[in-house]
């Protein structure tokens, strides 16, 4: 395949991420409406679930081939990207708000789900009976987050809910999912033309790669005004790829870790400590906390690559 036709493959990719994504924040928008659900809800569930899928798939395959660190990796790395790149952007874009049921059940579950997993990968190793136990405080946190009706003081998406909101969702997210995947392709392809190395293609388009959906949505719901998708796709993303894919991958094959994979699950916890604090700092993410986010993020990729 020739350079060109990579070149306008990444082209058509690129407008499917963004229309896919218009998609998904305008559906899912309606569908919490509908449903008594704040933006945030479903910015925590159905739509960080969704953009999910890579990272989801990617984990999966690794357990399912034996490749363990890749799954424990990829988990990693993906939520420092979210949490720090792709935050970091939104919030230099718009300034990110917070509220206190964002930090303290969502923020504060990140921090603890941080912790365990400290104390799960002690020994190196991510067991069958602890991968049940993340998937099991997954299922309660979402059947919680389900049942909160609470009072919806934000602002409210024009338009109703109708049946085509629903295939609109999924079909969103699958432009999503999907042009992720061949923008990928394409750019690791014309970066091997280019003589750039499998090693630097690895860490750098294929880490990002994965967490290119939760980068379309969570952009257009900013522009969009719609905060509490943004934020909540972001925070959802991560704890479902905490307790969901590092859970379902462990009961499929333990996973078993190297002593730097482990540095990299202190640096992820250290992390979000310093993500919880910002978020309770003046209730909101800013272009300063934004941009502390973005060094951050880049300051563990290098320790990554000297480890």
């Amino acid at each position: 395949m020739s350079i060109l036709i990579h070149i306008a493959v990444i082209i058509g990719t690129i407008l499917a991420l963004w229309g896919g994504a218009v998609w998904v924040v305008e559906s899912a928008s309606r569908i919490a409406k509908k449903f008594g659900l704040s933006q945030l809800v479903i910015g925590l569930t159905v739509v960080a679930i969704g953009t999910s899928a890579p990272e989801f798939a990617v984990s999966i395959s690794a357990a399912l081939t034996g490749k363990l660190s890749i799954s424990v990796g990829n988990v990693v790395g993906s939520n420092i990207f979210n949490l720090g790149i792709i935050l970091g952007f939104v919030a230099i874009l718009s300034s990110v708000k917070t509220d206190k049921s964002l930090l303290y059940r969502d923020g504060s579950l990140l921090v603890i789900v941080g912790f365990i997993l400290l104390i799960f990968f002690y020994d190196l190793e991510l067991s069958l009976f602890e991968g049940i136990l993340l998937v099991a405080t997954l299922i309660i946190y979402i059947f919680m987050l389900l049942r909160s009706k609470k009072p919806i003081d934000e602002e409210i998406p024009e338009g109703d809910f109708t049946w085509k909101d629903i295939p609109m969702l999924i079909i969103g997210i699958g432009l999503i999912v999907g042009g992720a995947h061949y923008l990928v392709e394409s750019a690791a392809n014309i970066a091997r033309h280019f003589g750039i190395s499998e090693w630097m293609i690895g860490i750098t388009i294929v880490a990002a790669g994965t967490s290119i959906p939760e980068f379309a949505t969570s952009v257009v719901a900013i522009i969009k005004g719609r905060h509490g998708i943004s934020i909540g796709n972001l925070i959802g993303s991560d704890i479902f790829n905490l307790l969901g894919v590092l859970g379902v991958a462990s009961i499929i094959r333990p996973l078993e870790i190297s002593q730097s994979d482990y540095y990299s699950v202190i640096i992820l916890s250290a992390y979000l400590v310093v993500l919880f604090a910002m978020m309770r700092f003046r209730w909101q993410i800013g272009k300063v906390e934004g941009t502390i986010l973005i060094l951050l993020a880049i300051f563990r990729w290098w320790i990554a690559t000297v480890i």
